[in-house]
């Protein structure tokens, strides 16, 4: 077999045995199961890797881009691989992304347009007692093997079950989900409530195992250590790391963009702290949103403002990608932005995410521009967005499964920044937003590494310096060094916590985008063009970051 063809045919066997990810990159098949998170059921997954990389190796490229297909696919499932094999999946369970939240959210990515997309729903819905009766049969095998989740993540995790549960005085997400199944017979509509009630309980039930029976079993050290954070790194960023190289670059960036931020701080407000600048924009009206639905409505127009003026001008974007759809998330997850990508016929548009806060009614939008742009708009969308849309050159893995935080991420924070030299973030107030987004993942790079591997802060710092990072220190340093909002810094410690390597994987993304423009910059020199640049590096699609270096080097 051909590499696109061993390739499309993972993509096929691995969509049948995770329906979660299928529904997820848009595969619509197994839209009424839900994935097996037994420990069975990951060596099933590992099992069709295991497979496919063995398929492939043998298999000779038969031009260009087959040779970077194999590049790309056997280092990111030989990655996956190598997580299994040191337990790692069975283990997984973090705040933001593990077995917990995929059963969650994939309902957000369900079509409701007909009675058949409903009685999908009500199916899926019918089956969360067995996926999560499959999470909890996981979690105590890696207990057993020596691998316990630590206690901050089992209770956070807890607190989002009871939410989505109904157990805090708001109405459950499953009853909330099937008040919007309108037009259907009564008979499908009882399943739907019956279907929720029951997937409800079963989330109460997780809760309450997570807290009575996992938690006394957990590890109450939050750090993972050098040979585990190790893994986890290469897998998000796609590299072999120094870390302590990108934790000394890390502390230089924060400098960097520190002193950066004061200098706009103080032409907003003369000798102003970034805390005073900020607290002055914050009572500036010309910044002031009020509502969640003039929330979403403010960044759908930003939205599309962005891919109407950089059409055509700055980028090449398909008409496909004209439609991005933005919304309030349900609650209960972290704080924050995020995306999910359209699937192959673009049916289903890409989406901006923003999880905020139930209670939450003001919004200060010089905070969140460069946001709108990372998420949508030279950000994910169009990246990801120009990725499943390649479908004459790169095979369904890199499409749709190819995804890694080193890549996409730091594209995103390079999209912000590239803004900005456009000329869209020129108020002070826009561009403090945009500089303090920066300071913050900068900051990421320094804690993440310095909590896990408990590093010395270095003498220099101006805070704590000598002493070994911990997670009170770490949220002590993001509430007092940068101005994200207090709520999003306490959740992002947790995620630090709980997703070793992953955060970093911005900051030192955008770090190699921005190297391999200069050095096109250097070899093409006067002929260089930043649009053609941009757009034949997009279309190579995901990968890992020291395949991406390899192929941002070639070109003309």
């Amino acid at each position: 077999m051909r590499v696109h063809e061993i390739s499309d045919r993972y993509v096929d066997d691995f969509a049948a045995a995770h329906p979660c990810v299928a529904t997820t990159v848009g595969i619509s098949d197994y839209d009424s199961q839900l994935t097996d998170y037994s420990p069975e059921g990951h060596a099933a997954r590992a099992s069709i890797a295991k497979r496919a990389l063995r398929d492939l190796a043998e298999a000779e490229p038969a031009d260009e881009g087959e040779r970077v297909a194999k590049a790309v696919f056997t280092e990111r499932i030989g990655l996956e691989v190598e997580l299994h094999e040191a337990g790692l999946d069975v283990a997984s369970l973090n705040v933001i992304e593990s077995p917990v939240q995929e059963v969650r959210s994939v309902f957000d990515l369900m079509p409701q347009d007909t009675e058949q997309h409903w009685d999908n729903i009500a199916a899926r819905m019918a089956a969360v007692p067995s996926a999560l009766d499959g999470v909890r049969a996981s979690l105590l095998a890696a207990a057993d093997a020596g691998r316990p989740a630590a206690l901050r993540q089992v209770g956070k995790v807890a607190e989002q079950a009871e939410v989505w549960a109904g157990l805090t005085g708001e109405t459950g997400f499953f009853d909330s989900a099937v008040q919007q199944a309108n037009g259907v017979p009564e008979s499908l509509r009882e399943r739907l409530r019956q279907a929720a009630a029951t997937a409800q309980e079963a989330y109460a039930e997780l809760a309450g195992f997570l807290r009575a029976e996992l938690a006394p079993r957990a590890a109450t050290k939050d750090a993972v250590g050098e040979d585990v954070y190790r893994l986890w790194s290469r897998y998000f960023v796609g590299s072999e790391l120094d870390l302590r190289e990108a934790y000394e670059w890390g502390w230089a960036e924060f400098a960097r963009v520190e002193r950066e931020a004061l200098e706009v701080a103080a032409r907003i407000k003369p000798g102003a702290t970034l805390a005073e600048a900020a607290a002055a924009l914050d009572a500036d009206e010309r910044y002031h949103v009020r509502g969640h639905a003039a929330f979403e409505r403010w960044m759908r127009e930003l939205s599309d403002e962005a891919l109407d003026s950089l059409r055509g001008k700055h980028f090449d974007i398909p008409e496909a990608l004209m439609g991005l759809d933005c919304r309030i998330a349900p609650p209960g997850g972290g704080v924050g932005a995020y995306y999910t990508s359209p699937n192959e016929d673009f049916s289903r548009p890409g989406t901006m995410w923003w999880s905020v806060p139930p209670d939450k009614d003001f919004f200060s939008t010089w905070r969140e521009v460069s946001t709108v742009y990372h998420e949508g708009v030279p950000g994910h969308h169009l990246q990801l967005g120009t990725a499943v849309h390649q479908s004459a050159t790169l095979n369904k893995f890199q499409r749709l499964l190819g995804f890694t935080s080193g890549h996409g991420e730091g594209w995103a924070l390079y999209a912000e920044r590239l803004m900005r030299d456009l000329g869209y973030l020129s108020d002070d107030g826009n561009l403090l937003g945009m500089l303090d987004a920066h300071l913050f993942r900068a900051a990421r790079v320094v804690i993440d590494i310095g909590m896990h591997l408990e590093l010395e802060i270095p003498a220099g710092t101006g805070f704590h310096e000598g002493e070994r990072w911990t997670p009170e220190l770490g949220l002590e340093f993001m509430l007092t060094r940068t101005i994200t909002d207090a709520d999003h810094v306490r959740d992002e410690i947790d995620r630090y916590l709980g997703w070793p390597g992953q955060a970093p994987a911005y900051k030192l993304g955008e770090r190699l985008w921005l190297r391999a423009r200069e050095d096109a910059q250097l070899r093409q020199g006067s002929s260089f063009d930043l649009k053609d640049f941009h757009t034949k590096a997009l279309r190579m699609g995901n990968m890992g970051l020291d395949t991406l270096s390899d192929q941002l080097a070639k070109l003309a």
